[in-house]
């Protein structure tokens, strides 16, 4: 819903200070408490930075400290899995608790990278509703607990279209009625898909039809109407300074980040939720953690209906819980990807598993593609 991943370039993690909320997305680390006995173990936090690390600090990160009177170090990474691999295979594990996509938790818990929580024990939601029945679909795995529900849609600059307003996900391939260079984010997710939508096959037939090879060269031919000026981006900002900037005149955008930076002084664009393609990202624990019983229950805390909810709060993005969403503001429920606002735009649910399984091929078709011509944007991981 995030709501949205700066990630695959830039694979370093930084650790910041827990005290610095403003950092990017969090990667924590557990570190030692000699000499303090009595002390619970602090642990570290990896997420992605900018306004959804913000919101995770507001949201649970702060609160779990003061109430458990412990230290919850945070840190940001750009996203995928290659660093959890390395921590666990170099037994130097220095995470314990990480924001992954759903496709990104899935494809690290079949390599064996994150501790089993098949069995983790999580509260019932707020209202007594069993966690099991709580959670949104998916947000449960053997390797996950779901944190947020977030999309991404496109967006266009004002005025670039002489009085034209781009209405559909067809539009953002329609360069002769309206033109100008788009943006996407490098990464082959939600750009095949809008490909394939846009050139009219059905949502519910779309990953049928990327498992093809002729559904795949489909896809690309249809993107091949945007390749002129083509810019990729990484940071969920930088889609916000191209088009501010005018660099762009259509850019994918991560849906909570482009409908709250639309709203701040000097935006020139707008946000159109048609089209919009919707994840989770959950909690996992790497492999080999020092601190998983910590983990865990700072895992519990932060996945609770009111931390949700107070996360929400100050980014909207979608609660994974049912119950998070009777205690959202009737402005941030307008706001949500997944919300009651936008049901009558055309959207389509990303199959995690599918992407797991497929990404790698992909991704190197899209390589291939966007070599053509494409220019890259400034890197950079923040939601």
């Amino acid at each position: 819903m995030k709501f949205i991943r700066d990630l695959l370039p830039v694979r370093a993690g930084v650790l910041c200070s827990a005290l610095a909320i403003a950092a990017p997305p969090v990667a924590v680390h557990a570190q030692s408490t000699a000499g303090l006995d009595s002390a619970p173990p602090e642990i570290t936090f990896t997420s992605w930075t900018g306004p959804y690390m913000r919101s995770q600090m507001l949201g649970f990160v702060r609160p779990y400290e003061r109430e458990t009177r412990s230290r919850v170090h945070v840190a940001h990474y750009n996203g995928g899995i290659d660093e959890i691999r390395d921590q666990v295979e170099s037994a130097n594990v220095i995470w314990d608790v990480v924001d992954l996509t759903q496709a990104d938790s899935l494809r690290a818990c079949n390599e064996g990278l994150l501790e089993d929580l098949s069995d983790i024990s999580l509260p019932a939601g707020a209202d007594g509703t069993p966690a099991k029945d709580d959670f949104v679909e998916g947000a449960l795995n053997d390797c996950g607990v779901g944190v947020i529900v977030w999309g991404t849609a496109f967006a266009y600059k004002n005025d670039a279209f002489d009085g034209k307003t781009p209405a559909t996900i067809n539009d953002f391939f329609d360069t002769d009625n309206f033109p100008g260079a788009r943006a996407i984010r490098n990464d082959p997710t939600v750009i095949m898909e809008w490909a394939l939508m846009a050139d009219g096959v059905a949502r519910e037939d779309v990953y049928a039809t990327l498992e093809t090879d002729e559904g795949v060269e489909r896809a690309f031919e249809k993107m091949n109407a945007i390749r002129a000026g083509l810019q990729t981006w990484q940071a969920g900002r930088e889609p916000v300074r191209m088009l501010n900037a005018g660099e762009v005149t259509m850019s994918m955008i991560w849906a909570t980040t482009g409908v709250v930076a639309s709203r701040e002084e000097g935006a020139d664009f707008t946000v159109n939720m048609d089209g919009r393609v919707i994840e989770l990202d959950l909690f996992g624990i790497p492999k080999g953690s020092r601190y998983v019983e910590a983990a865990k229950d700072f895992i519990r805390y932060a996945s609770s209906t009111n931390s949700l909810a107070n996360m929400v709060g100050f980014l909207p993005n979608g609660p994974t819980r049912k119950s998070s969403l009777s205690r959202l503001s009737d402005d941030t429920l307008q706001q949500i990807p997944n919300g009651p606002a936008y049901e009558d735009k055309l959207h389509i649910m990303s199959d995690a598993q599918w992407w797991a399984e497929n990404h790698a091929r992909l991704e190197e078709q899209f390589d291939i593609w966007l070599s053509a011509g494409a220019r890259r944007g400034a890197s950079g991981t923040v939601r």
